[in-house]
C-alpha cells in the first residue's frame, strides 16, 4: 500500500504508523458524544479515502456516539486487513452503561474495562484491538490505576489487545502505569494553541520511549484557516464550540482575536512553503521532539484531501523558529 505520509514507530515496541491518523470523533454523530449531525456514508467514504491515501491507523473511542463511531469504523475497514494494512486504536473508561440516558462517567474498574473491551471488539468486528487506551483518568470510582492497568496487561496476555496506551494522563499516573508494564502510547491534546504538553508530558514520553499521538492538532477547526470572526459568530447555537468545553475557549475573545491573527501568519508561512494552513499547523506538532503522530478528524473525503499532505510536510529549523516567533508576537493560545 503506497503511502503519502512518513512513518514512525509508536514507542519502543509498537507498530510503524503514519505520522497522521484518522480521528473519528465526528463519526459518532451529534454532540455531546460526537461532533454534530453526520452521515454515516460520508464517514465511511472519508475513512476509506484516508486509507487509500496511505494513512494506516484510525483512532476512535467507545464513547464517541455511544458506540456508534466504533460501528462505523468497523464497517469502513471491512475491505482492508485490519492489524496489517490498517490499525484500529480505541479507548475505554468513559462508560454510559447502567447510567441515566445521556450521562457518561469515568470508570476504570477491572470489570468495566473487560466489559468495554468485549463490546468494542463486537462493534469493530475484530478479534483483537491493536491499541487499547484509557480515555481519561478515573477519580470517580476510586479504583487504583495499578488495578486498572493490570487488567489491561491481562487483556494483552489473553490476545484481545496488542498494545496499551493512555489519554489525558499526567506524569504521576504515567509513572504508576510504567512501573507495571510499559506504556506504549500517550494521547494528549496538543496544537499551536494548546502547547502545555511539551512542558512535561512529551519530554517524559520521549525519555521512556512512549509514543505520543497528539489529538486536536487543528484546535477543533480554528487552525484550518477557514474561520474568521463572522463564521465563528455564526456557529449554530448547539455547536459545542459555543459551550463550556475547555477547547471552546479558543473561539471566544480575548483568545479569538489573537488566534485569528496567528492563522494569518501561518497562511503567509504556508504560501512560502506551498502548503495550506492545516498542513503547517499539523507539521508543527510533528516537528516537536518526542511526538510520533497527529490524529486528524474529517467528516468527508474532501476534508481528508485537505490534510493528507501534512503527513509528508517537514518543517526546517528556520520554519519552526518563524512559527514560534508568530506565536510569541500574536500571544495566541496558551502554554
Amino acid at each position: 500500500m503506497q503511502t503519502t505520509a512518513r512513518t514512525r514507530r509508536l514507542g519502543s515496541d509498537g507498530p510503524e504508523i503514519t505520522t497522521v491518523g484518522f480521528g473519528s470523533w465526528a463519526t459518532g454523530g451529534p454532540w455531546k458524544f460526537g461532533w454534530g449531525p453526520q452521515d454515516d456514508g460520508d464517514s465511511i467514504a472519508a475513512i476509506r479515502r484516508a486509507v487509500e491515501g496511505g494513512v494506516n491507523w484510525v483512532d476512535t473511542a467507545a464513547v464517541y456516539g455511544l458506540g456508534h463511531s466504533e460501528e462505523v469504523v468497523g464497517r469502513a475497514l471491512e475491505p482492508y486487513a485490519v492489524g496489517e494494512d490498517v490499525y484500529i486504536f480505541t479507548k475505554c473508561g468513559r462508560s454510559w452503561y447502567g447510567r441515566p440516558e445521556g450521562e457518561v462517567g469515568n470508570d476504570l474498574r477491572p470489570e468495566s474495562i473487560r466489559f468495554e473491551c468485549e463490546q468494542s471488539l463486537e462493534r469493530l468486528g475484530v478479534e483483537r484491538i491493536d491499541l487499547f487506551q484509557f480515555h481519561w483518568p478515573d477519580p470517580e470510582t476510586g479504583t487504583p490505576v495499578e488495578e486498572s492497568w493490570g487488567t489491561m496487561v491481562e487483556l494483552v496476555d489473553e490476545g484481545k489487545v496488542r498494545w496499551l496506551g493512555v489519554s489525558n494522563f499526567d506524569v504521576e499516573l504515567l509513572e504508576r502505569c510504567e512501573a507495571i508494564r510499559h506504556v506504549d502510547s500517550l494521547q494528549p491534546p496538543f496544537n499551536l494553541l494548546m502547547r502545555s504538553a511539551r512542558q512535561e508530558l512529551i519530554p517524559w514520553a520521549r525519555e521512556h520511549e512512549t509514543g505520543v499521538l497528539c489529538y486536536s492538532p487543528m484546535a477543533s477547526g480554528m487552525l484550518t484557516g477557514k474561520f474568521d470572526r463572522e463564521r465563528v459568530e455564526g456557529l449554530a447555537d448547539d455547536d459545542w464550540r459555543k459551550g463550556e468545553h475547555p477547547q471552546a475557549a479558543e473561539f471566544r475573545d480575548p483568545r479569538l482575536s489573537r488566534n485569528l491573527e496567528l492563522v494569518e501568519r501561518l497562511r503567509a508561512i504556508g504560501e512560502r512553503l506551498e502548503a495550506d494552513v492545516p498542513s503547517v499547523a499539523i507539521a508543527w506538532t510533528l516537528a516537536v521532539p518526542g511526538v510520533t503522530a497527529a490524529i486528524v478528524g474529517a467528516r468527508s473525503p474532501e476534508q481528508v484531501e485537505g490534510w493528507l499532505p501534512a503527513g509528508a510536510l517537514e518543517l526546517s529549523d528556520e520554519d519552526v523558529a518563524e512559527i514560534e516567533r508568530a506565536i510569541e508576537e500574536t500571544g495566541a493560545g496558551e502554554g
